[in-house]
């Protein structure tokens, strides 16, 4: 799930992995497609609060290492790879 953050300007991902996740991650363009670790909350989602101007943004998620579309977000991009990134339009 993709929100508002608290601050303006920012973003908080996250989201809550079946199967006993361990490490969770996101990356994307935003990031230069370097995984960026999310905190583990006291709920057992993960999350992650990132600065985004203005613009649409492509993302992942990375799982204990599989790169993964966001199932929280139903828009997604065809990439060079052929698969699919989900999308974020920050405003």
């Amino acid at each position: 799930m993709v929100s508002k953050g608290q601050k303006k300007g920012t973003y908080k991902f996250s989201i809550t992995p079946g199967n006993g996740a361990k490490d969770v991650a996101i990356a994307g363009d935003f990031t230069g497609w370097k995984p960026t670790p999310m905190k583990k909350q006291k709920d057992g989602s993960f999350a992650a609060t990132l600065p985004l101007t203005a613009g649409a943004y492509e993302y992942k998620l990375v799982i204990d290492g599989q790169w993964l579309v966001d199932p929280d977000n139903s828009r997604w991009a065809l990439n060079p790879f052929g698969t699919l990134n989900s999308v974020i339009q920050a405003e």
